[in-house]
């Protein structure tokens, strides 16, 4: 039975991101989430006020929720109706194939010779400190009332 068929008590069992599913499955088109929204609040007689005070966990769970995907267009469909493809970078693709050229001893050797270095000679014992301090002043909370 679709989730237009069903009876009121039998959807309200369901969470609005399982109704959404399935009103997707069934149209097989994609919806933006204020109309796929609407159609879930239509089906469960939410009223307008409260659907706007709910959009916003909507479309959390949506995001949340591995079926859907949100295309470039911001309409939600299912995933399953689309192939997704990894983004590889040519940079991370080439570094990744200059690593699988060194061998074991290569990258341990680099490892090793990595010396770990010591900020603290970064600062001058805190003169820049000390001096961006200078003009602040301490203030009581009964200064203020005054």
């Amino acid at each position: 039975m679709n989730v237009r068929q069903m009876p009121l008590d039998e959807l309200e069992l369901l969470s609005y991101a399982d109704i959404a599913y399935e009103l997707l499955k069934l149209d097989k088109k994609p919806k933006t989430t204020p109309v796929l929204f609407g159609e879930v609040c239509g089906l469960l007689d939410i009223n307008e006020d409260n659907m706007m005070d709910m959009i916003g966990d909507f479309y959390t769970s949506l995001t949340t929720d591995k079926r859907f995907v949100l295309l470039d267009n911001a309409e939600w469909d299912l995933k399953e109706f689309h192939i997704i493809k990894p983004i590889v970078d040519d940079e991370d693709e080439e570094e990744e194939d200059s690593l699988e050229e060194q061998s074991e001893d290569e990258v341990s050797d680099e490892t090793e010779d990595e010396a770990v270095t010591d900020d603290s000679d970064d600062y001058d014992d805190g003169d820049e400190i000390t001096d961006d301090l200078e003009d602040l002043a301490i203030v009581n909370e009964e200064d203020l009332e005054e």
